[in-house]
């Protein structure tokens, strides 16, 4: 069976070396950022969930902002921090290890919170609610959270989500959440097959890297294969759920 693995070890064991630790891209971020109206000359922007800082080196060539990301895992932080001097971008983006749901700056002191990919971790809701005392008056949070499409809620697309401890829920309802958090809705629209694709590639060839390293070792067995249970499910049943981006600007 193998030495058990930690579900960190298999996280970045599948992740640590992606551009992206899930689905996006340069152009759908810079396609979001394109509807932050009235920043500042350098705005305080927040990137939680960084991961390793795909889209947060995106956001710091596309803006004048000073960026902090966020991430629970200390191995993403460190190469979103080796990557932003590499790039000549140490003096404005820092990575931090920390909590979504436990931030350490002030009330209203951010002008936007930025998190592709996380805020289905902790619930769109909550994330709305609580990040909303951070925010200034007429800044932005700004999210991609796995989304309904469609009317259909095939059966088989929502135990997998539960089971992945999503709530995944429709655009409408999502749109009503923001506002009812305090925001007014900017943008919202869903990230393209090719955003899907070309994480699920690289993830998989790290997959495939881990079973090697740990032949016979079911716990890494059983993650490889929920990987491509998922992989399997969206090109099936592709056209009723995806990521969305959704733009709301603090009242």
């Amino acid at each position: 069976m193998g030495n058990k693995l930690t579900f960190t070890e298999l996280i970045c064991g599948t992740h640590l070396g992606l551009e992206r630790q899930g689905p996006g891209s340069s152009e759908m971020t810079i396609k979001a950022l394109s509807f932050l109206d009235a920043l500042c000359d350098n705005p305080r922007i927040v990137d939680l969930g960084c991961g390793t800082g795909g889209q947060t080196m995106t956001l710091a060539q596309n803006s004048n902002g000073n960026i902090t990301g966020i991430d629970q895992f200390s191995e993403f932080i460190e190469v979103l921090n080796n990557n932003a001097n590499k790039l000549n971008l140490g003096n404005r983006v820092s990575g931090i290890v920390g909590d979504m749901l436990n931030l350490p700056f002030g009330k209203e002191e951010i002008d936007v919170i930025w998190c592709e990919g996380a805020i289905d971790s902790i619930g769109f809701e909550k994330g709305f609610v609580y990040w909303n005392e951070f925010i200034k008056k007429d800044g932005y949070v700004v999210v991609t959270c796995p989304s309904w499409l469609t009317d259909e809620h095939p059966t088989e697309i929502q135990k997998f989500w539960r089971d992945a401890g999503s709530g995944l829920d429709t655009i409408g309802n999502n749109v009503g959440i923001m506002q009812k958090a305090g925001f007014i809705p900017v943008a919202v629209f869903t990230l393209p097959e090719r955003c899907w694709t070309d994480y699920f590639i690289p993830r998989e060839e790290a997959g495939k890297v881990l079973l090697e390293r740990h032949t016979g070792n079911e716990d890494v067995k059983a993650f490889i294969q929920n990987d491509k249970h998922e992989v399997e499910l969206y090109l099936r049943c592709k056209q009723y759920y995806g990521y969305v981006f959704y733009i709301g600007k603090k009242i």
